[in-house]
């Protein structure tokens, strides 16, 4: 089935043809990859995964909306999902230091009710597309990180080149050394998630944000961090089906964050915090603000005598409506959180992600039916998205994120207020475009305070290090630093440390970056691929490429 060539250069690489090349076994990837199968089975669907196995770099809250999957496989309650356990309880609190107010339910944003909604881990619910998109005849190659374009003559994308493995440091081969694939399609689809490295590559050669639909310029994407924790609890404390949202404590009101505490079956928790990462305050840790937020009595009771079993974290799109760029090029197109399609308001980009993912492949499928795919630019497939109820969702909450840009509060009664009372049609009354830069929105440390955080007492609250030991990553220790000072930016770090606090050793969920005798250390050999020091650096100096195959955490009930 798959035809494998050889070509001679400076180094031999296999070559792999294929139809459709997906670039990420995330929801919208394997999501592409499922349908097409669907449409033609004889189609040669490749998708390539930079982690060890599907799912392994996955994580999310997750309340899983089901509308997209209701689509793709609408069979799948007969069928041994790990979509388990339906919304029970849905609460939203206003949080203070040592109190908890619930919000009466009349007066929850619609976008935040979670009736017909699962509590999942969408790690295991990737595992299982995965499994299903094998099944189906899809060639899924895990540890094949994309790192390269392949780009025609004529400067259409032809396919990507997957990173060598076996450089050592010193930049030379090592003895297990292998060169990357070559894989070729007649059309590429990046789904490589937030902050993807090709993906933003693409969206700067094609200029896909200066674009403007009619309705829209395209603004400047903004985002947020993820941060998570599961614990298994207490049997008698176990709620399945419990969900609960929070604002307020632990943060100030200028800082956009919101908390999550999801019951799973089997007595397993999800608790998290979200961060707008245009904070302004570099003394800002969110891992030390999440081992913070467990202390709160609200949400101490849910822990209190449970075990932590697993920590992670992840960038995420936050500009939504406003920031989808143009989503295609000559040879392809971007999917799920590669284009930004989470819905900030509902805290959820998995249903909109797969959704994406199919009408990427609905697209596809009418070109190579056409026999006109090959490195064709097929902007029907934006039409598509104009036209479906993906588009609406993101139109109909396309001021909330915009309405937070000065108070969290104020922002909230303008997403109360747009939303329930103006059905999404009033523009935030101090709503602004996004900064340049999620980086450019810090300010000076010097007009801040140390924030005195507590100590962690080994039980409800850890160390960053005890933490990263429970995302299970691995680096093989003899290879360049997959995280890279942009030319010319050697003096950042530098700067960085005298005007924001070495803010990069604060914002780290994984303690990658240290300031020792006023010297930036990197440890790599940490990172868990949150995609977070490429939004926030200052002056955005680093640059993140992907590292060796199967790098990474290894990320099972996130």
């Amino acid at each position: 089935m798959w035809r494998a060539v050889r070509r001679f250069a400076s180094q031999t690489r296999e070559r792999i043809e294929c139809d459709a090349l997906i670039i990420g076994a995330g929801p919208a990837g394997l999501s592409a990859a499922i349908k097409l199968k669907q449409l033609n089975p004889n189609y040669e669907v490749c998708v390539v995964e930079k982690a060890a196995e599907v799912g392994a770099h996955t994580v999310s809250g997750n309340c899983f909306e089901t509308k997209a999957l209701d689509e793709l496989i609408p069979n799948w309650r007969e069928l041994d999902t790990p979509i388990k356990t339906p919304v029970t309880t849905n609460k939203f609190c206003v949080l203070t230091e040592k109190h908890s107010i619930d919000v009466p339910h009349f007066l929850i944003p619609g976008f935040l009710h979670n009736a017909g909604n699962y509590v999942i881990s969408l790690s295991e619910l990737v595992r299982w597309l995965g499994k299903y998109a094998e099944d189906l005849g899809v060639q899924i190659y895990p540890g094949f990180p994309a790192n390269e374009l392949l780009v025609s003559p004529n400067g259409h994308i032809e396919g990507i080149i997957t990173r060598d493995f076996g450089i050592g440091k010193d930049g030379k081969p090592r003895e297990d050394f292998q060169p990357g694939v070559e894989i070729k399609a007649k059309q590429s689809l990046f789904a490589e998630g937030c902050r993807g490295s090709l993906s933003e590559e693409l969206i700067k050669k094609f200029d896909l944000r200066n674009f403007n639909d009619g309705e829209r310029q395209v603004m400047n994407q903004i985002y947020g961090i993820g941060i998570k924790e599961v614990w298994k609890i207490d049997p008698s404390k176990s709620k399945p089906g419990f969900v609960q949202h929070t604002i307020g404590w632990p943060t100030d009101s200028t800082t956009i964050c919101g908390g999550f505490l999801y019951h799973q079956l089997q007595d397993i928790v999800h608790v998290g915090l979200v961060f707008g990462l245009d904070y302004k305050n570099p003394y800002i840790s969110p891992f030390k603000e999440l081992q913070r937020y467990k202390t709160h009595p609200d949400i101490r009771k849910h822990l209190e005598g449970g075990e932590c079993l697993s920590y992670g974290a992840r960038a995420l799109n936050e500009g939504g409506y406003y920031s989808v760029p143009k989503l295609t090029f000559p040879g392809g197109m971007l999917l799920g959180c590669s284009a930004g399609f989470m819905n900030t308001a509902k805290i959820k980009g998995t249903h909109t992600a797969m959704k994406s993912g199919i009408l990427a492949a609905e697209t596809v499928h009418e070109a190579l039916d056409h026999g006109d795919a090959e490195g064709k630019e097929l902007f029907k497939y934006y039409h598509k998205y104009r036209n479906s109820w993906l588009w609406k969702e993101l139109y109909d909450v396309r001021n909330v994120r915009e309405g937070f840009s000065q108070n969290i509060w104020w922002g909230s009664v303008q997403a109360w207020l747009s939303n329930s009372v103006f059905g999404g049609n009033r523009v935030a009354l101090t709503a602004k475009k996004n900064p340049e830069n999620d980086s450019a929105a810090t300010h000076f440390a010097r007009d801040f305070k140390p924030i005195d955080y507590p100590k962690p007492d080994g039980k409800l609250t850890f160390d960053l290090l005890t933490q990263v030991s429970k995302t299970g990553t691995n680096h093989h220790e003899d290879q360049p630093c997959h995280l890279k000072i942009k030319p010319g930016m050697d003096g950042k770090p530098d700067l960085s440390l005298k005007y924001y606090a070495g803010i990069e050793q604060n914002f780290c969920p994984a303690g990658v970056y240290e300031y020792i005798d006023s010297k930036l250390h990197i440890n790599s050999q940490n990172c868990i691929h949150c995609k977070t020091c490429d939004i926030k650096a200052v002056s955005n100096f680093i640059k993140w490429t992907v590292p060796e195959g199967n790098g990474g955490p290894f990320y099972t009930n996130m």
